[in-house]
């Protein structure tokens, strides 16, 4: 299935669209400053993003936040995110099934589609399998 396309911003107000990563291998995950998971989850994809980049890959991070950009840029800074973090909405949940449960995240090839969606807190070595799989 071909993940959708959207369009949400960044920390510096830049529009983002999933179409602008097409021929990279994308980890995007759905999170929040409040999710414990989330917390555990968010160092392996710093790693994960410092290994691969050179090779075709990117982190993406959609913040499920209610409280936007106040409670998500000191958590990027404190945490020392080094990928890109974007502000998601209900639209953007929609689109992706419902995004119900953080974390979310899917594994996109790439082509642009979802080749495997994680929910809730899984191995690392799961995720390392799934990006060095498509990579």
């Amino acid at each position: 299935k071909i993940a959708p396309n959207f369009e949400l911003k960044d920390a510096n107000g830049k529009v983002v669209h999933l179409s602008d990563y097409k021929g990279k291998v994308v980890l995007l995950d759905f999170w929040a400053t409040w999710c414990g998971p989330c917390g555990i989850e968010i160092p392996w994809f710093t790693d994960f993003q410092r290994k691969y980049k050179d090779r075709g890959f990117t982190v993406l991070g959609v913040s499920m936040d209610d409280g936007g950009w106040k409670d998500v840029k000191p958590f990027v800074a404190e945490n020392k995110i080094n990928y890109r973090i974007l502000l998601g909405d209900d639209k953007t949940s929609d689109m992706y099934g419902d995004v119900e449960a953080l974390p979310t995240t899917f594994v996109i090839d790439r082509e642009g589609r979802i080749a495997s969606v994680h929910v809730g807190l899984v191995d690392k070595k799961e995720f390392d399998d799934a990006i060095q799989k498509l990579l």
